[in-house]
């Protein structure tokens, strides 16, 4: 008897995840070969603006509250920066990331390892 329930226990987290691998997959639209008249779909965030920097970064900025705080979106996470009072231009910060944007260019640091300068916002 104790051979049945062994079975059935170690035959459940198989079943249950080829049930669970049929329920709500990714749909992503992938470039097509060339010709087949598909089309990419485009993954920038809505109602933000992409900016990108020196060494081909590139991370996008949602404008929240008119002006008073930025969403910042990162390909892995997103963060929200208010803005800060400056004569710098325009700057945003939460004590560890701080998002500074003037006329020569967009520089954006968060924490030691991530730094990101000379950056333009792309048109789209």
């Amino acid at each position: 008897m104790k051979n049945k329930y062994l079975q059935t226990a170690m035959l459940a987290p198989v079943g249950l995840s080829l049930l669970l691998s049929g329920c709500g997959g990714i749909n992503i639209s992938m470039p097509s070969l060339p010709f087949t008249g598909e089309k990419v779909r485009d993954l920038t965030p809505a109602n933000s603006t992409e900016y990108q920097c020196k060494g081909n970064k590139r991370f996008y900025v949602r404008y929240l509250d008119n002006g008073g705080a930025a969403w910042l979106i990162y390909p892995d996470r997103e963060v929200r920066l208010n803005k800060v009072d400056t004569a710098a231009g325009k700057q945003y910060g939460n004590g560890i990331a701080t998002l500074t944007i003037n006329d020569d260019g967009t520089m954006l640091t968060d924490g030691p390892a991530i730094a990101y300068s000379e950056c333009k916002a792309t048109a789209k």
